[in-house]
This record gives structure tokens, C-alpha cells and sequence, in this order.
């Protein structure tokens, strides 16, 4: 009875913790949604037919590319800045970033609409895809803003707002597509319709789940208490300082993400492999296995989005306590997770390659990839606790040195030892990181205690 009283104690504690609840309430609306687009991507495959459907994701590195330089780092840039100024001048800070935010969004919107057919012919190599930016590029100042008021609301731990709109976006944009795809039906082929859903459909509906997304974080906005200690000045030059590394740092993900989708099937064809097997790998690869791995990281993502500003508050504050007890929980939290999938795909790695994807080289990547478990989530809390510091140069660099080795693999072993190429590749790379980041975190630490004493 006495251990039951104290693991209800236990649990009653952790739940009363903000940075608990708020990962709590990201990682139920992050599942939602995951769960959600897995039964729209299944209905859009029936309805838009592969080759469309490939069609459509080929726009996805643009977006995501021109949301990385308009929003990515800011977003994490207001939720720093407003938690560190606790009562002090938020809606300043966030006004700043919006400005910001909508000065870029509107410029990589007229250069995408401006220059789809060159963008789709020359870099997706694929012209179908030029309609496509034409209508996603409109949506970019919304995606801005409303990424922008996403990071105030982290900044002030309340991610419910944040959570919300996530559902909503993923909710308007599938019920777009179903309005879209029943007045089709209803109407009975009406002129200039082909098809009930188009490429151009699902992405009227993303622009759909945007808007409204965005709408929604304004509502909210204007409804919440005017902040009282508002002091009327800009901070668009500390909101850059912060934001252009980590705006670095994702822009060099993305591209080099992009880069390896073209070179990995290339390295394989030199292996010996022909152009269709390549292919088939690295769709086993990245499409079904490197998901799977992923999945867990929707509790260290949700995690790490309320972690930077819980840590950025503590170190304003000079509480040495607070920062480390932070530290140390969502650290060992994540090894926990990290070591209990990594368990879990080693043993049933095989059996859900053959199940879920009925492939059995995709449950053997899932069991060579599971050692990379603890890394990857690892990675994601390690950063974030760098990012809160201000150590954001930190993470820049010792992610580029994680993708410089990954790169390195991928052309000089992919050649001779084939997809294993590849894979020792990963592994080194994410191990790479992991210490540096456990390194950069040691010394940061250690310099903060002796500056507070």
C-alpha cells in the first residue's frame, strides 16, 4: 500500500509539472494528427493514383525550405525571448517577429509564384509541379504569422493554443478535400472538373488548414489579456541574432535531406545495383523503416518545443537548481525512451517489416537501424537545452560536422559497400552529434555554475 501511495504521489507531482503537461498535450495533438493524415495519405493514393500522389509530395522540400527561412527560427526566437522577459514586453516581441516573418513570407511567396514553372522544371525536374507552388506559394505569409503566435504561446507554456490549431489545420484540410471530392460526386462531373481529387485539390486543402490555423492563433490572440508592460520598442535585431543560426541549421538539414534523396539512388547504381533495385531500397529505406524509427520522436519533439523556453527562463533567472533538475529528468526520460524502442525494434524489427509492409529487407533496416534510437531522441532534448542556453552556434556546428560525415559515407562507402554504405554512415553521423552535443552541453554547464557560483 505504502508503494502504491508513493508511485500515486509520484505521478500526481509529474502531472501537476508544466513542462509534463504541456509535452502531454503536444504529443496527444502531434498523434491525432499523425493518425489522421495516415488515413488521408491512404485515401488520397486511392483517389489521386500514385504517380500523382508522388507528383504532389515532390512540392514538399520547397515548402518546407522557404517555411525554414521565413518561420522555423523565429518561431524559436519568440518562444526563447518571451519566456526570458516573463512579464516583460511580449506582445512587443511578438509583433517584431511577425513583421519580420511577413516581410520574408511575402518575398519567397512572389519569387515561388513568380518563378513556379523554373522551380518545378529546372529543380524538381518535374513540370506538373509548377500549378502546384503556384497555389502553395500564397499560403506563406499565414504560415508565418501563424507560426509566429504559436511561438509566443510557447514561450508563455501555454501549448494548448499551439495543440489546437495543429488539429484544426489537419481537420480543415481533410474535410476540405471531402467537400471538394462529394460536390464533385454530387454534381456528376461538372465542365473543367477531370477527376474528384486533383493534386491541385490537396493542396487548395493545405491552404485550407492553414488559413484557418492561422485565424484561429489570431483569435485567440485578441482575446487574451493586453499585455500591461509593453514598452513600444522594436526587437527584430536580438530576434535575428537568435534566429539566423538555427534558421542556418534547418536550412542545411533541409537541403542536405534533399540532396540525398538524388544522390543515395545514384551511389547505389554505382555499387552494381540497376536503377529499379536502387529505387526499391531507398524507398524501403526512407519510406517505410526511417518512419518507424521516427515515430517515437513525437514525444521528444513535443518535448523539446516547451523545453527551450522552460530552460532559456531558468538561465535569465540564474536558477542553477531548477536548470539542472530540468536537465537532468528530460535527459534521462529520453535515454529511457530511447533504449525502450531501440529494445523493442531489435526484437520485433523483422515481424513488422513483414506485417505492417510485408518486406522483410524492411524489418531487417528497422533491427540495423534501432541502435540509432537513443541518438536520435537523444539529439533532439540535447540541442534543445543548447538552443535554451543560447548555445544556438553550438548546434549549428556540431550538426554540420553529424551531416558532413553522413555525406562523406554516402559518396565515398555507398559505391563500395552498398545500402551497409549508407547505414554505417548514419550511425557514425548520429553518434558524432550525440557526443558533441553531450560535450557542448558539459562545458556550458560547467561555465554557468562558475559564473553564478
Amino acid at each position: 500500500m505504502k508503494n502504491t501511495h508513493s508511485i500515486f504521489s509520484l505521478s500526481s507531482h509529474l502531472l501537476r509539472n508544466k513542462l509534463i503537461q504541456g509535452t502531454l498535450i503536444l504529443t496527444i495533438a502531434g498523434f491525432l494528427t499523425r493518425f489522421m493524415g495516415f488515413f488521408y495519405r491512404i485515401f488520397l493514393s486511392n483517389t489521386i493514383g500514385a504517380k500523382n500522389l508522388g507528383i504532389y509530395q515532390l512540392i514538399f522540400p520547397v515548402y518546407s525550405i522557404c517555411f525554414t527561412i521565413y518561420a522555423g527560427g523565429l518561431q524559436t526566437a519568440i518562444s526563447k525571448m518571451v519566456a526570458e522577459k516573463k512579464q516583460g514586453d511580449n506582445l512587443g516581441i511578438l509583433k517584431s517577429g511577425c513583421s519580420l516573418s511577413l516581410f520574408f513570407s511575402c518575398i519567397l511567396s512572389f519569387l515561388v509564384y513568380r518563378y513556379h514553372d523554373f522551380i518545378a522544371t529546372r529543380f524538381l525536374q518535374t513540370p506538373e509541379c509548377g500549378s502546384l507552388l503556384c497555389i502553395l506559394s500564397l499560403i506563406f505569409p499565414f504560415c508565418g504569422i501563424a507560426a509566429c503566435i504559436n511561438g509566443f504561446y510557447y514561450g508563455l507554456k501555454t501549448p494548448s493554443v499551439p495543440a489546437i490549431s495543429q488539429l484544426l489545420e489537419q481537420t480543415v484540410r481533410i474535410t476540405a478535400v471531402f467537400l471538394i471530392a462529394f460536390l464533385y460526386t454530387a454534381i456528376k462531373k461538372a465542365p473543367g472538373l477531370s477527376a474528384p481529387v486533383t493534386c491541385e485539390t490537396a493542396v487548395i486543402g493545405i491552404c485550407a488548414g492553414e488559413i484557418a490555423g492561422c485565424l484561429f492563433n489570431m483569435c485567440n490572440l485578441s482575446r487574451s489579456k493586453k499585455d500591461p508592460y509593453t514598452k513600444k520598442r522594436q526587437y527584430k535585431k536580438e530576434l535575428l541574432t537568435f534566429s539566423i543560426p538555427l534558421t542556418a541549421n534547418h536550412l542545411i538539414l533541409n537541403l542536405l535531406h534533399s540532396f540525398e534523396s538524388i544522390l543515395i539512388p545514384v551511389m547505389l547504381q554505382k555499387s552494381g545495383l540497376s536503377k529499379h533495385n536502387a529505387l526499391s531500397i531507398f524507398g524501403i529505406l526512407t519510406g517505410m523503416a526511417m518512419p518507424f524509427i521516427q515515430f517515437p520522436s513525437a514525444v521528444t519533439n513535443a518535448m523539446a518545443v516547451l523545453l527551450l523556453p522552460a530552460v532559456s527562463e531558468a538561465n535569465a533567472g540564474k536558477d542553477r537548481a531548477y536548470l539542472s533538475k530540468t536537465i537532468s529528468t528530460t535527459t534521462m526520460f529520453t535515454l529511457f525512451l530511447g533504449i525502450s524502442f531501440s529494445i523493442f525494434f531489435l526484437l520485433c524489427g523483422p515481424m513488422l517489416g513483414s506485417v505492417v509492409f510485408h518486406s522483410e529487407r524492411a524489418g531487417l533496416f528497422l533491427k540495423q537501424l534501432a541502435w540509432l534510437c537513443p541518438m536520435i531522441y537523444l539529439s533532439t532534448t540535447l540541442s534543445s537545452i543548447l538552443n535554451g542556453l543560447g548555445k544556438t552556434h553550438l548546434t549549428l556546428m556540431n550538426t554540420i560536422c553529424g551531416l558532413l560525415i553522413q555525406l562523406a559515407f554516402i559518396i565515398l562507402l555507398i559505391p563500395r559497400k552498398g545500402v551497409y554504405g549508407y547505414l554505417s554512415g548514419l550511425l557514425l553521423s548520429q553518434l558524432t552529434t550525440f557526443l558533441l552535443h553531450i560535450l557542448s552541453l558539459f562545458f556550458t554547464f560547467r561555465r554557468l555554475c562558475a559564473r553564478h557560483g
